[in-house]
C-alpha cells in the first residue's frame, strides 16, 4: 500500500520537473547583444549637453522610423529596433535631464540605434 502511494506520488510529480527546464530559457536575447558598454560611441565622459544632444538625435530618428508605414510593414526588424531605441534613448534622456549619466541606457541607446540603422540599409 505504501509502495503504491509512493509510486503514485512520484508519477504525479514527474511532469512538474519536466516544466522546470522552461524557466531557464533566455527570453531576452537582445540584452545580451549590447552587453559591452565599451563598444558605444556615446561615452559618459562627454559633457551632458553634447551627450543629451546625441541621445535626443537618436531618439528623434527612432521615433520617425517607428512611425513610418514603410518600416512598420517591412519584413526587416527595423521597426523592432526603432522601438527599442526609443525606449532606451528616452530613459537615457530622462536621466540626463537630471544630470545623471546612466551608462547602461546610454550604451543601449547607441547599440539599438546602430542595429536599427544596420537593418535600414
Amino acid at each position: 500500500m505504501i509502495r503504491s502511494m509512493l509510486v503514485g506520488a512520484m508519477v504525479a510529480l514527474m511532469p512538474v520537473s519536466g516544466f522546470a527546464a522552461d524557466l531557464i530559457v533566455d527570453y531576452a536575447p537582445a540584452a545580451r547583444l549590447c552587453a559591452e558598454a565599451s563598444q558605444s560611441s556615446l561615452t559618459t565622459d562627454q559633457d551632458v549637453a553634447t551627450l543629451t544632444k546625441e541621445v535626443v538625435s537618436r531618439m528623434d530618428e527612432a521615433i520617425a522610423v517607428a512611425d513610418d508605414p514603410h518600416w512598420i510593414s517591412s519584413t526587416r526588424p527595423t521597426f523592432v529596433w526603432a522601438s527599442e531605441t526609443k525606449v532606451a534613448c528616452g530613459k537615457a534622456y530622462g536621466y540626463l535631464q537630471s544630470n545623471w549619466r546612466d551608462e547602461d541606457y546610454i550604451a543601449k541607446c547607441d547599440c539599438f540605434y546602430s542595429k536599427m540603422r544596420n537593418f535600414m540599409n
